[in-house]
């Protein structure tokens, strides 16, 4: 294999897995010592659809879908470490997702194992495993077509010979390692792994075989990782579940408290913007059996990276971070030309998105514009809006005064394309949107307003309760009092009485 090029023998990978190997994960592994990290299985039709954009603010390279999406996010820190593994079952369509990503992945790998229905209705994943002249056409066109190493992963074959055969099958082909999930593929995480065919696969050729499938009852430790590579005669392992649960797994200095682990997971969640939802979800998967836990319940009733933090205790690194991120992207704004706007007729176009992050939380461009019409005694502003049914985007029309405005880009939400909208009409007629870092309009400082007045009512709110809970506790004191007095009456009468 020429200099530079990325190498599949004596390497620890990080497997790829749905929901988890996104980049922070994938990040993470190389941190505690992974070779190479493989991303989640991304389909190709999806990917197919997207463009690559350079995402300054987070210094990453994105590719985006059409609904603006981010289906696959880098950065220069994995580069030459990471495999972008497709699903596909089209040679013609795999090339082209190649072709796409090559310039910023180390390796492509297309799944041939994966049994789950979402992977094999398709024809992709395990389903191909039936179809070795597609299994051979898909990668000859990469090995062919691209200029970084191709791989695959499939699982085993219901007898050894056949399992040999097709990996041999494969070899000729000219990829550059096979990946070998040691399981049937009817065979789940629960049943135990089949070195011995892992082995036949190893010793019938010639080229790298990583083994996969140890995580269930051999790997546990970075020690394990050695002794399963020692049993399988593989040159390579590839770890999912093992790291999934904690991925300091793949460090020589031993595992860390999974409390830790999650606490740098979540740092580079972070820092790449990633999504709550996958955030939350990897993190739960390293609780495991604490995801009930006080620390569990938590992370499971947040809605957003910063209430993770705070169950986290990271609240004062999320502020650090989204400060420095927010500078970025006004630098980046401000260094960007302006979308000049497109008239036709009565219609005005301009290629804006709306980003909830540049707004203050009680303001919208909406809002803006609403309070605006009725200062200048207009109709309330009308939104029209239409879904796009390939990839279920939208676009909203909103006409002031008998003229419309529209983005040119589609949202991938009604709510947000109408607030694009609202975005081209202010932008248009030279009216302040009420962004961060921008002139008050009149509505925020309306906002403003109201905000010292309630902040003030609030106080003087509790000042009275204040008072009231004051007089309470006398009142309850002296009603204390007499009753004990009473008592003590009571008392003395019946014992004089004796």
């Amino acid at each position: 294999m020429a200099a530079g090029r990325l190498t599949f023998r004596n390497i620890t990978a990080l497997a790829p897995m749905v929901r988890v190997g996104t980049l922070p994960m994938r990040l993470l592994a190389l941190d505690y010592g992974a070779d190479v990290v493989y991303c989640e299985e991304l389909i190709d039709i999806k990917m197919a659809q997207c463009r690559r954009t350079v995402n300054e603010v987070l210094d990453t390279v994105d590719f985006v879908a059409p609904d603006d999406r981010v289906m696959f996010r880098t950065c220069r820190k994995e580069k030459d470490r990471v495999v972008f593994q497709m699903g596909t079952a089209d040679p013609d369509r795999a090339l082209a997702v190649a072709r796409l990503v090559e310039k910023d992945v180390a390796a492509i790998d297309v799944n041939m194992g994966c049994p789950k229905e979402y992977s094999t209705k398709g024809g992709m994943g395990a389903a191909l495993l039936s179809n070795p002249d597609k299994i051979e056409a898909i990668l000859r066109k990469l090995v062919s077509g691209v200029s970084v190493p191709v791989t695959c992963k499939i699982r085993i074959l219901p007898t050894l010979e056949e399992t040999v055969a097709l990996a041999q099958r494969i070899e000729k082909v000219g990829v550059a390692a096979i990946a070998v999930h040691g399981r049937f593929k009817d065979e789940r995480p629960r049943h135990p792994v089949h070195c011995d065919y892992i082995q036949a696969v190893a010793q019938a050729v010639s080229i790298p075989v990583i083994a996969n499938g140890g995580s269930l009852d051999l790997v546990k430790t970075y020690e394990d990782i050695e002794e399963f590579r020692r049993a399988t005669g593989a040159a390579s392992v590839m770890l999912a579940r093992a790291a999934m649960w904690n991925a300091s797994v793949f460090s020589s200095q031993g595992l860390l408290p999974v409390e830790r682990v999650m606490e740098e997971y979540l740092k580079y969640a972070i820092r790449y913007d990633n999504h709550a939802f996958n955030t939350k979800y990897c993190l739960c998967q390293m609780l495991r059996d604490k995801v009930e836990s006080p620390l569990g319940k938590q992370v499971q009733a947040a809605q957003t990276n910063a209430e993770i933090s705070e169950a986290l205790g990271l609240q004062e690194f999320y502020r650090q971070t989204e400060e420095k991120l927010q500078t970025r992207r006004e630098a980046v704004q401000s260094s960007s030309p302006p979308s000049s706007p497109v008239v036709d007729g009565d219609v005005v176009t301009m290629a804006v998105k709306f980003e909830r992050r540049e707004y203050p939380p009680q303001i919208t461009p909406k809002m803006v514009l609403l309070e605006w019409s009725r200062k200048q005694r207009m109709e309330q502003p009308l939104y029209e809006t239409v879904q796009r049914s390939q990839d279920r985007a939208f676009q909203s029309t909103v006409t002031v005064d008998e003229k419309k405005y529209r983005s040119s880009l589609w949202e991938k939400s009604k709510k947000f394309a109408e607030q694009a909208a609202a975005i081209v009409c202010l932008r248009f007629l030279g009216v302040p949107e009420g962004r961060i870092g921008e002139k008050d309009s009149d509505l925020v400082c309306k906002r403003k307003r109201e905000s010292k007045t309630n902040g003030r009512t609030e106080e003087d709110r509790r000042k009275k309760l204040h008072v009231a809970d004051v007089l309470q506790e006398l009142e309850t004191s002296e009603q204390r009092g007499m009753k004990a007095g009473s008592e003590k009456i009571s008392r003395s009468s019946e014992t004089s009485a004796d």
